[in-house]
């Protein structure tokens, strides 16, 4: 298809190039793994909200390849708008090259109001007009084609998830979603939409692809695709400077070093470590990078040892996510614990134990049987270590909120968390394969290069990721017998590597600290 849809009419209005890229070489973009999860999750928001407005007919057919019946579908909302129909789903409109499927077209009186759904969240009332607006140019997009087909357009609204919204019982889709009225921000920018749109049927029919340099479009409103495409096209070296470390630690001015500030060296010519230097003001972990050389700061490492204490408990989580909440108490896109691994050394001396958890495959909510087991397993007052800490500590108020009669053990655990991530982002150990970043990922081939038994490339069964165990773990339910317990071991041979691998950080340390 040649033509103009609305997700090609938003990817031009980010970047022509993006547009023709997608039409010409969608081969090059880099796919993000967690997209087809994203994608199923987008398709059952989109189902659950076709019933948002009671009665509705669908218009959706399909090609004997597979693909969408387009004239068909637009004859059958033509059909369904006549006929009296007042929700119609899918409803499909073209002209002159431009085609767009509305969600929801919903009869008004004498007109027809457009509802575009999104499987994002937002507040019930609390959300900026900002975090809107890259949904605009969508819902514009069909309201401009509806009226280029003598459609009268009365409302323009966004429908998305309540993020305030608790499950408790059955589903009430009324208090699921949130409905925004976007008339006004449309309307500000629906002059320029026929414009923008003829614009982009004209990068279409060019098969030479547009010149466009880097830019803050390449991250705004959504990450492109084709980014790691375009950095070697204009001579992007690796690595570069849009890869020296970002700052995650907010509190650090000094580590604040972001993609704007970033796009602006590029522009200036500043692209390859070697051009960043004196005179580029750099935090200090962006120089050690960038001077690419190990660092190791003895006291600091030593420091942050002495904060620690025996018995040590090394814990990880591993969860799913919902859009739709599936268990009473949860909410949209909750991080829900599935299962934890935990290492422990009693003393210097002591030889390590592994315990670990993972729920039944059965669809049953598994954060009590969790809690009850963390609970029996690490005891109050323990130091325990986790790497990027605020996840397990969130996971565990969570838990805690959830069921008061465990509360007390839970938030005992919570509290003593300690994170060994620190003294990386402290600047206090350095390796230059680190390459910018302090993840466990990052961090564990950096110190052990050589170690096959540490690199999670290794692992068999399909989980060598936390996205990975996050998408397999519902699907388990549905699997085979052999499928299922080969799904489940892979899941704990992952978990128990996470654990592990902090392990083997926590010595490294000890090491470098003498």
């Amino acid at each position: 298809m040649k033509g103009l849809s609305k997700s090609r009419y938003t990817a031009f209005c980010q970047c022509p190039k993006n547009l023709w890229l997608k039409v010409y070489h969608p081969d090059v973009a880099t796919i993000d793994p967690g997209v087809e999860a994203r994608f199923e999750q987008g398709n059952e928001v989109g189902d659950l909200a076709m019933g948002l407005f009671g009665p509705y007919e669908e218009v959706t057919i399909e090609n004997p390849d597979g693909g969408l019946d387009l004239t068909k579908m637009c004859a059958l909302t033509q059909k369904y708008m006549n006929d009296g129909v007042d929700n119609i789903c899918e409803a499909s409109f073209a002209i002159d090259g431009h085609y767009c499927a509305v969600d929801i077209l919903r009869r008004n009186g004498e007109g027809w109001d457009i509802y575009e759904v999104k499987s994002t969240s937002f507040p019930m009332f609390n959300e900026k007009p900002s975090k809107l607006e890259k949904y605009v140019p969508d819902i514009a997009y069909q309201k401009w084609v509806l009226m280029q087909c003598g459609v009268n357009v009365t409302g323009t609204y966004l429908v998305c998830l309540n993020s305030d919204y608790v499950k408790d019982g059955a589903v009430e889709l009324k208090k699921l979603f949130v409905i925004k009225d976007m008339q006004k921000l449309v309307d500000k920018m629906i002059d320029e939409v026929g414009i923008k749109a003829n614009e982009a049927l004209r990068v279409i029919a060019n098969d030479e692809e547009p010149m466009v340099d880097l830019s803050e479009h390449c991250r705004k409103p959504y990450q492109c695709a084709f980014w790691a495409y375009c950095k070697e096209l204009h001579g992007v070296p690796k690595p570069s400077v849009f890869d020296v470390y970002g700052g995650s630690n907010k509190s650090k001015k000094e580590d604040t070093f972001y993609f704007p500030e970033k796009l602006k060296l590029y522009q200036a010519g500043k692209m390859s470590f070697a051009d960043l230097n004196d005179d580029v003001q750099l935090g200090r972990i962006q120089r050690l990078q960038v001077n690419g050389k190990e660092y190791v700061n003895k006291e600091g490492i030593r420091e942050y040892l002495n904060r620690l204490s025996f018995p040590l408990y090394f814990l990880d989580f591993e969860t799913m996510q919902y859009a739709v909440p599936r268990y009473d108490g949860t909410i949209p896109y909750q991080q829900v614990p599935f299962q934890y691994s935990l290492h422990i050394k009693e003393s210097a001396n002591a030889p390590y134990q592994h315990k670990e958890f993972l729920a039944p495959s059965d669809g049953s909510d598994p954060r009590r049987a969790l809690a009850e087991q963390l609970c029996d397993d690490i005891p109050m007052g323990v130091c325990i270590l986790a790497y990027n800490k605020d996840f397990e500590r969130n996971r565990i108020k969570e838990l805690a909120a959830a069921f008061p009669d465990l509360s007390e053990h839970l938030l005992d655990i919570e509290k003593n968390i300690k994170d060994l991530i620190d003294p990386f982002r402290d600047g206090y150990f350095y390796e230059p394969a680190m390459e910018g970043s302090f993840s466990i990922k990052s961090v564990l081939p950096a110190l052990f290069p050589d170690d096959p038994s540490l690199n999670y490339h290794n692992l068999t069964g399909g989980v060598q990721n936390g996205g990975e165990a996050m998408d397999i773990f519902p699907k388990i339910q549905f699997m085979t017998p052999a499928d299922a317990k080969a799904a489940r071991a892979a899941l704990l041979e992952y978990c128990k590597l996470d654990t592990w691998a902090m392990v083997k950080v926590w010595e490294k340390l000890n090491e470098k600290a003498k």
